[in-house]
This record gives structure tokens, sequence and C-alpha cells, in this order.
């Protein structure tokens, strides 16, 4: 049986990515409205009630009515939005999170997409306090720093004005709030949000998070090989999701916020010395695959029975 998906949104940059990914696939039908009818509540609300699943690229408020449309029960949504990420009865659409979320995405009515800086904080800190390395209450904090096109489509505009004249890194949020610190709090495992510090970059495409961890203050005094340890035996079944092997490297190219473009893959390092007690977690994924379209059809291909990778891209050859 073919399934009918209508993204509510697709003419914005995370809507197009996902009917590219969607495109050439003969298992689906889209459903698209004119262009000329986007804004129309009632065409919107008729293709919201003939799929089987919605799928929102919207505005927050915009995805909250989009919600309120849908009245025949059998319509699944995801929302890549970030107004449901927190919400009651909505899935977090991070299947390699922690065990069990991958079956409560495919049994979900609801999935709220994750968004793109969340993952990379949760897939390196979550398996630690899971595995009683890092503490609940311990203070981390997690900098990231992401390509334009995670600001949508005016600041695309803006940057591809802006040409070489454009601020090489732009930090953010430098009040300490920021749209993503609730999620990062809820599911994180931690008892509070990471002091977290976004930055914007002038490249279009991909994201890098680092979370430094001072070992000495941790209980135990964990080596490198415990954290990557308990990182590989959580992720050791994950398609999407990699540990990179355990390296005493000054610097690597494999560490380019641009290095999986085109991948819905998430790339979990460790760093550090033991002598210093210290490291450094690094994640590199890209902001459009896995930190939002890639991760939207994910869940998509989960609540429809199917294999996760069908579609998508695994990492690109060495």
């Amino acid at each position: 049986m073919v399934a009918k998906i209508f993204i509510d949104g697709e003419a914005g940059t995370t809507g197009l990515q996902i009917r590219d990914r969607l495109a050439p696939r003969r298992d689906l039908e889209i459903l698209s409205i004119p262009a000329d009818r986007r804004k129309d509540a009632a065409t919107r609300k008729d293709l919201l009630n003939r799929a089987d699943v919605a799928i929102l690229c919207l505005p927050d408020d915009a995805a909250r009515e989009a919600v309120a449309l849908v009245e025949n029960p059998d319509t699944r949504i995801i929302d890549a939005s970030s107004a449901h990420r927190t919400a009651a009865g909505w899935a977090y659409g991070f299947p390699e999170m922690a065990p069990g979320q991958e079956a409560a995405i495919v049994a979900a009515k609801r999935v709220a997409n994750p968004g793109c800086y969340p993952q990379g904080l949760i897939g390196l800190v979550r398996p630690l306090v899971e595995g009683g390395v890092v503490p609940a209450n311990f203070p981390v904090s997690y900098n990231a720093v992401s390509g334009y096109s995670g600001g949508g489509r005016q600041m695309i505009e803006s940057y591809e004005a802006d040409g070489g004249a454009a601020v090489p890194m732009l930090p953010y949020a430098l009040t300490c709030k920021h749209k993503h610190a609730p999620e990062m709090a809820r599911y994180s495992g931690l008892a509070h949000a990471p002091v977290f510090l976004p930055a914007v970059g002038a490249y279009a495409q991909g994201l890098l998070g680092q979370v430094p961890l001072a070992l000495w203050a941790l209980p135990g005094t964990p080596s490198l090989e415990t954290i990557h340890a308990c990182l590989a035996d959580r992720f050791k079944d994950a398609p999407f999701v990699e540990v990179a092997p355990l390296e005493a490297i000054e610097r690597s190219a494999a560490l380019s916020p641009e290095a999986l473009n085109g991948t819905n893959v998430l790339r979990l390092h460790v760093f550090g010395s033991n002598d210093s007690r210290q490291a450094i977690l690094v994640a590199v994924y890209d902001n459009l695959g896995k930190g939002a379209s890639g991760a939207a059809v994910q869940c998509l291909n989960l609540m429809l029975g199917l294999n996760a990778t069908e579609g998508l891209v695994l990492p690109k050859a060495a």
C-alpha cells in the first residue's frame, strides 16, 4: 500500500530537503498544495486529513494551528518545529536516544522532530549519565557551530548577499536563552540545562558540537577509554550514529562541520588526555540531515513500519 504524505511548508528549507529525499521513492505518494493556496486553511485542512502522515515544516504557531486542523484519527504527524518537543503525548524523534525510543516512535501518532543542536549534546551526554559515568547534576557546557541554513530563509538570503563580507563565526544566545534549551534539559538526562553557546558559521550547511569534561571532577575520574566504551556500547547497533575510534591526535579534517553533509549520520568523537584528566567530546553531523530533514524521514520510515535507512544516505566512503 502506498502511503500518502503531506509536507505542510514544503517550500521552506526543511520542507524542500524532505521532499528531495522522498521524491525518488515509489512507496509514497506526496500530496502537494498549489503555491497560490498554501495559506488557504480549507485546502491545507483537506490535505492534512487525507494524509497518512503529515510532516509540518512551519513556524511554531503555524504548526500548532496545523495540528488543530487534523480531525482524522488515522493521520499521524511529524512536527519539525519546536512547538511540541517537550509536549505531553509527543514522542521525541531521536530513535537512538535511549533503549525503547525507536519503539515509541513506531507506535506514536505524534512525533516531534528534534532541533538541530540538541541531538549532538544528547548523543554525547545521555549515555554517560545513564551509564553512571557523569552524574545527572554535573555542570555541563555545550558549544556548537552550525551553517547559516539552520536560520531559515531570511538568514540564508542575508549570508548569501553578504558573501565574503559575512562574519566568519557569530556566537549568539549570549543571554543563555535559546529555544532548544528545554529539550536539551529534558532529554540529555541532566538535571539542569547545559550552559549552551551556539554560533552561526559563514558556510551553508553542517554542524559541530563540543562538550568539554573535567574528568578529575567526575566520580572515580573515568578514563577516556571508559567514556569511549560507554558511547560505543550505546550506539553499536545504530545505523546512523557512529562512534569514531579513540585516537590521540592534535587535529583532524574529519572534524570539519561540513564533513557529513548530505548524509543522515551523527558521528561522535572522544579526545583528550588521561594525564591531564580532561576530555573533549565532539559531535559532527549535517544540520539539515540528521539535524532536521533526514531525522524526519528516518522517523517517517519507522512510523510506516519500514527500515529506518530507507531513502537515506549512510556515511560517505572514506
